[in-house]
């Protein structure tokens, strides 16, 4: 058992240039790695891991997915080379279909860019065993909030459990606002959200989370 509980987090990968240019989102996450409790493993949530039903990676050295296109070639150069942990990977298997949430292991698939990226501003290394588990977008958000409760307990034994996406992600909006600046401000209603959104997960308001579409 850990000595300490290690926080839960939600970060925004944003985009891949991230990996190799300046921004204060990549001076956060630098920031970020060194300031926390050294975790025993990562086991990451990832937007860009989503699946019809759950797996989590178990591969002894997972690949670096470079899951984009149309970015300078020095980013698919870039590896991020953190082991695998197939052990913990079973263990959490086992933990979600206990909660009647049935999971499957995946020896194949490696970290995609949810994952690597972040992580790779905060511990540079590599050296924090990292596991994925896929998320389903199908399905509701009670679904992903019996998710994260049975991924829970993991806290108190040393592994960070992290998710990586963003709180709204608009790209058709982006590319073609006649406007766009990448010095703007984000829209109103971005703010707005996402102020909410942060509100209503301090405040614990569950209910008004899992019915976001109609409360915030």
């Amino acid at each position: 058992m850990a000595d300490e509980r290690m926080p839960t987090l939600f970060i925004s990968h944003g985009s891949p240039m991230m990996a190799t240019e300046d921004s204060a989102a990549r001076r956060f996450l630098a920031d970020l790695g060194p300031a926390l409790p050294r975790p025993r493993a990562i086991v990451v949530l990832s937007a860009h891991h989503d699946d019809a039903g759950l797996a989590v990676t178990g591969v002894e050295r997972p690949e670096t997915i470079h899951d984009f296109g149309g970015f300078p070639r020095e980013l698919y150069a870039l590896t991020y080379p953190a082991p695998g942990d197939p052990r913990l990977a079973a263990d959490i298997a086992r933990r979600l279909a206990a909660a009647k949430l049935p999971t499957e292991v995946d020896s194949r698939r490696g970290l995609d860019h949810g994952a690597w990226i972040p992580l790779s501003l905060m511990y540079p290394l590599a050296d924090v065993p990292v596991l994925q588990v896929s998320i389903d977008s199908a399905q509701t958000p009670e679904y992903h909030f019996a998710l994260g409760r049975a991924l829970r307990p993991l806290r108190d034994e040393g592994v960070l459990v992290l998710g990586s996406g963003g709180a709204t992600h608009n790209l058709r909006l982006y590319f073609f606002a006649a406007d766009r600046d990448e010095r703007s401000p984000p829209p109103e209603w971005v703010e707005a959200f996402n102020e909410w959104l942060a509100g209503a997960v301090e405040e614990r308001r569950f209910d008004e989370l899992l019915r976001w579409v109609t409360r915030a």
